[in-house]
Order: C-alpha cells, then sequence, then structure tokens
C-alpha cells in the first residue's frame, strides 16, 4: 500500500531514482488516463461522436505513445529525446479537440499536461515555453487554416488556450527551477556535511589510534568529572576508573598511597578528584595497588578551555614509571655503598699523608710527592662526599644568625689558592650589615661549590665576584664569571644531578655534575631559590636567595 501510494504522490528524489522507462511510464499515465475518462464521457453524452475518425486516431495514437514509453530504451538515448513525448501529445490533443467538435472545445485544455512535462523538465527552458505555446498554438489554429480562409476575428477568440499555456509553462518553469536551485544548495550542503563528516571520522579514529599507541594512560573527562576519552594503557593501569561515561570518583576504589607508598591518600588529594577540580600539576607521584604488584605512577593534569574561555574538562596522563623507580632507588643504593667503601680508605690515606708530611728532615722530592698526593686524594675525597650526600639525600640543619659577609670572606679565602693557581681574579661586592638565619656551613658548602664552580669555568686572567645584598626581605647572592657560559637549555639542565654542559664535556674540564645539585639541595632547605643566567662565550651567574626571617627549615 505505501509503495502504490509513494507512486501517487509525487516524490522528486524518489522519482529521479527511477529507471529512465519508468519516469516516462510515469509522467505519461496522467495523460493517456484523463483522456481515456473524457472520452468515456464523449460516450455518454455525444455517443455519436466516438464512430468519428478523428477520435478513434486520437484514442489509437494515446496508446500508441503510451507503448513507446514503455518500449524504447531511453537509458540509451540523449537525455532530450524524452522530449519527443509531450511534443508528439499535442497532435492526439489537437484531434480530441476537433473531433469531439464545438460541444466539447475544452478539451484542448489537455495540453496542460504536455506543457507541464515539457517545462518542468529542465531542459533548454526558454525553448521549452516556446516549444508548448507554439503547440498550443497549433491545436487551435491548424484546424481552422485546414478547413479554409479564416478571420482575424476567428483567430483570436481561441486564443486563450496558448495564453494560459504559456502562463503555465513560465510558472512550472519557474518553480521547477527554483526547487532545482535549492536542491542543488541542499546536494552542496550535503556533500559538505558528509566531508566534514569523513574528515571527523577519520580524526576520531586517528584521535583513538594515537591515544592507545602512546605508552601513557590518557584519561579526559568533562568538568563534571564524566569519562570522555580513556585509551587502553589507562584502562589497564587503573582499571576501576574506566567504566564507560562512569564518574571519575571511582578512583577512589583503588587503593593510592604517596611516593613512599605507605601513607594513604585521602580522596581530596588524589590525582583525579583534583583535576576535576580544575588544578593543574605535572609529574606528580602516587603509588598504586598494595603488595609486589604494587605500581607507581607519574601523574600530570591539564585543562580543557571552550572558545570563551569556559572550563570544559581535563586531560589526566598517568606514566607507569615503576621500572624507573626502582632503577634510581637501586642506583641510589649502589652509590651509598660505594662511597662508604671509598671514603673509608680515603680518609685514612689523607691522615697518613699529612702524618707523613710533617716529619722533619723529608726529603724535598717526597715532600713534593707527598703533596700531590694529598691533593689529589683531597679531591678524591670531596667527590666521594659529593657522592655519598647525593645518595644519602639532606642532612639535618643546625641554623643560626650569621654575620653573611663573614661567610662570604671565609669562602674566598678558601678559594684564594685555586684562583691564583688558575690566573683567575676574585672579587666581591658586599653590602654592609647582612645578617640571616641559616646553618653557616651548609651555605658555607654553596659559597665554596658556586666559587669554585667559577674559578673551574673561567679562563686565565678572567674575574669571579661575589655580590651580596637584601631585598624585599631576602638575602640576594650572586657568583658571577666571566668563562665560556653555556646555552639557555643548558641552564634549564644544570642543577640536574649528573648533569654536564656540553662545553665543559669538551673542554675536558673533570667534574660529576653533581656540585649544583647539592647546591640546589641545600638552598631548598632553606626556603630559598636559585637561579642561573648565561650566554656562551659570555660567563654565567648563579644567584640565590634566602629569606632573612626565621625559615621553616625542612629536611626533605
Amino acid at each position: 500500500m505505501d509503495r502504490a501510494l509513494s507512486y501517487l504522490t509525487f516524490n522528486p528524489e524518489h522519482f529521479e531514482r527511477l529507471s529512465p522507462r519508468r519516469r516516462m511510464l510515469l509522467s505519461q499515465v496522467p495523460l493517456t488516463a484523463t483522456a481515456l475518462i473524457l472520452l468515456a464521457v464523449v460516450a455518454i453524452f455525444a455517443p455519436a461522436l466516438l464512430a468519428g475518425t478523428l477520435l478513434q486516431l486520437c484514442m489509437l495514437m494515446h496508446l500508441l505513445l503510451l507503448v513507446l514509453c514503455a518500449a524504447v530504451p531511453w537509458h540509451r538515448l540523449p537525455l532530450a529525446a524524452t522530449l519527443a513525448i509531450p511534443v508528439l501529445e499535442f497532435v492526439p490533443i489537437a484531434l480530441m479537440r476537433e473531433g469531439a467538435g464545438t460541444e466539447f472545445t475544452a478539451l484542448g485544455f489537455l495540453a496542460v499536461f504536455p506543457v507541464i512535462w515539457l517545462t518542468a523538465s529542465g531542459i533548454h527552458p526558454r525553448a521549452a515555453i516556446l516549444t508548448g505555446v507554439l503547440a498550443s498554438l497549433a491545436v487551435v489554429w491548424l484546424p481552422q487554416f485546414l478547413r479554409g480562409p479564416v478571420t482575424a476575428e476567428e483567430l483570436a477568440r481561441p486564443m486563450l488556450l496558448p495564453i494560459m499555456m504559456l502562463a503555465i509553462g513560465i510558472t512550472i518553469s519557474a518553480i521547477t527551477g527554483g526547487f532545482r536551485s535549492q536542491r542543488r544548495i541542499l546536494q552542496s550542503k550535503d556533500a559538505e556535511l558528509r566531508s566534514l563528516l569523513q574528515a571527523s571520522a577519520l580524526r576520531e579514529r586517528l584521535l583513538h589510534t594515537v591515544v592507545n599507541a602512546v605508552d601513557v594512560g590518557v584519561l579526559a573527562v568533562d568538568s563534571s568529572g564524566k569519562e570522555i576519552l580513556a585509551n587502553q594503557k589507562q584502562r589497564r593501569l587503573m582499571p576501576s576508573t574506566a567504566a564507560p561515561g562512569g564518574a571519575v570518583h571511582g578512583e577512589a576504589a583503588a587503593p593510592m598511597f604517596e611516593e613512599d607508598g605507605t601513607t594513604v591518600l585521602p580522596p581530596e588529594r588524589r590525582p583525579l578528584y583534583r583535576a576535576v577540580g580544575g588544578e593543574i600539576f605535572s609529574k606528580e607521584v602516587v603509588r598504586i595497588g598494595a603488595g609486589p604488584e604494587q605500581k607507581t605512577l607519574s601523574a600530570s593534569a591539564a585543562r580543557m578551555k571552550s572558545d570563551d574561555g569556559r572550563h570544559d574538562g581535563t586531560v589526566v596522563t598517568f606514566s607507569d614509571v615503576t621500572e624507573l623507580m626502582s632503577a634510581l632507588n637501586a642506583k641510589q643504593t649502589f652509590i651509598s655503598n660505594i662511597t662508604h667503601e671509598l671514603r673509608t680508605p680515603l680518609t685514612s690515606i689523607v691522615g697518613y699523608v699529612e702524618m707523613l708530611s710533617g716529619v722533619d728532615g723529608a726529603p724535598a722530592p717526597m715532600v713534593a710527592g707527598l703533596d700531590v698526593v694529598s691533593r689529589n686524594a683531597q679531591r678524591l675525597l670531596g667527590l666521594v662526599n659529593d657522592l655519598l650526600g647525593t645518595a644519602d639525600g639532606p642532612t639535618a640543619l643546625d641554623p643560626s644568625p650569621i654575620d653573611y659577609v663573614q661567610v662570604v670572606s671565609q669562602a674566598i679565602a678558601s678559594a684564594t689558592p685555586r684562583a691564583i693557581e688558575a690566573g683567575v681574579v676574585l672579587d666581591t661586592d658586599l653590602a654592609d650589615g647582612l645578617r640571616v638565619v641559616c646553618d653557616p656551613g651548609k651555605i658555607g658548602q654553596v659559597l665554596d661549590n658556586l666559587i669554585s664552580n667559577a674559578i673551574k669555568y673561567s679562563p686565565r686572567g678572567g674575574t669571579v665576584t661575589v655580590h651580596a645584598r637584601s631585598e624585599d626581605g631576602r638575602l640576594l647572592c650572586t657568583v658571577a664569571d666571566t668563562g665560556m657560559g653555556m646555552s639557555e637549555a643548558d641552564c634549564r639542565n644544570v642543577f640536574t644531578r649528573f648533569f654536564r654542559s656540553p662545553e665543559a664535556v669538551r673542554a675536558a674540564i673533570p667534574g660529576v655534575g653533581l656540585g649544583l645539585a647539592i647546591v640546589k639541595e641545600i638552598i631548598d632547605q632553606h626556603d630559598g631559590g636559585i637561579e642561573c643566567r648565561s650566554r656562551l662565550g659570555e660567563g654565567t651567574s648563579m644567584t640565590f636567595y634566602l629569606p632573612l626571617r626565621q625559615p621553616a627549615l625542612s629536611v626533605s
């Protein structure tokens, strides 16, 4: 039933999906059916007219054109060839009008069917309208000319038909033209939309492929904490948080601890809770699970913002750093053990060298040799102590109020022999009355490291200057040199353990890259800060600050 109704109701899209032959039949059937119905009416009211040759010929031509619509292989012919049928339809219409006589002159209005067909086809619209008007004019004029001479009045009387056909043709052409224009626009929009949908689907597949390819757990949540996206790595790392569409608060089901592996993290301090609250963080280390299966994760969070700056959600990443942390712990244990083993014999060597150097009457060559042994042993002992300090971590501080100028003077005095040997000038620029609460031994170690580095990396004839002043409730101290300098990237890494700049390596300057790491740890313990500024070939300045107030000293 629905299929039958679809043929009775004009649907342009359904019509165009039909084969050319079916389209021709559906276009021709209305006229043929109407003509047959009208002939039946004539037979009822004027049966004598059916005996005429013209009406019989009219009926035969209508049926013949219907057969042509069904028999001709229209798909093999040009599209314009289909217009032959509506043009030929004017012939049986003219025959019907003439054969019915003056009683049924209105039969000529059947011309509306081929006119609509011609103008609705969209093939050469102006020519189609002109053809429909001329053919309609031929329907009403040609029989008059065949009967004999005609007057102007006789020609003007039937002009209503071609005029109406002209109006109908123009109207149908305008309507179908507008429809085709709108359809072209809709098809263009549809093609554009399909293209965008395909591109969007491709990007989505690419996104899922990328996030599943990385060896990092990725979880995206909206502003309410509901999951938008989670990759396979995330589901393996934290299965309790990976329920599709679920809230991230399922994280509470997994036991989670601080970096020490034993202190339980409360819900409000867990990474996902903090991320949902809009907090941004990087490389936060947590432990998840218990026992031998416990994993160490490094979590980072970044916010997603809409075009108007609203918080749209958060992307949280989790990296499994269990093996890395185990390796670091093993390295620290190894360094601690080996340095403890090295320090005992080195201490004995230094002690016995000092004892032998104090023997009266020792030969000069032996004294000189013992000096060389002592210097190298002291240097090696210093390296061992640095290694031991990084392995064991910072020790407790012993703060007290001090005169900072005195601490700097002691550090300068200790460094003077090395500066003289290296041909480097030591200079100071110290404000008066600088007093600070700190651990003098540790801050002295900081100054020793910074000044020693500045001398080591300065060329002969260079200058190392120590500046110190108070500013905004802080003590500022800068150790500047005129040495080889380093790049910005090296400046950012210079406080990392075991880091050495490429310039120092190429210049074969001795060192293991621990001094500045120890300096930063000591400054951090004092609630201070340190920064590096440098330019290649122009020198380096290390600036640290200490609060003048009593700091909240800690061991961490």
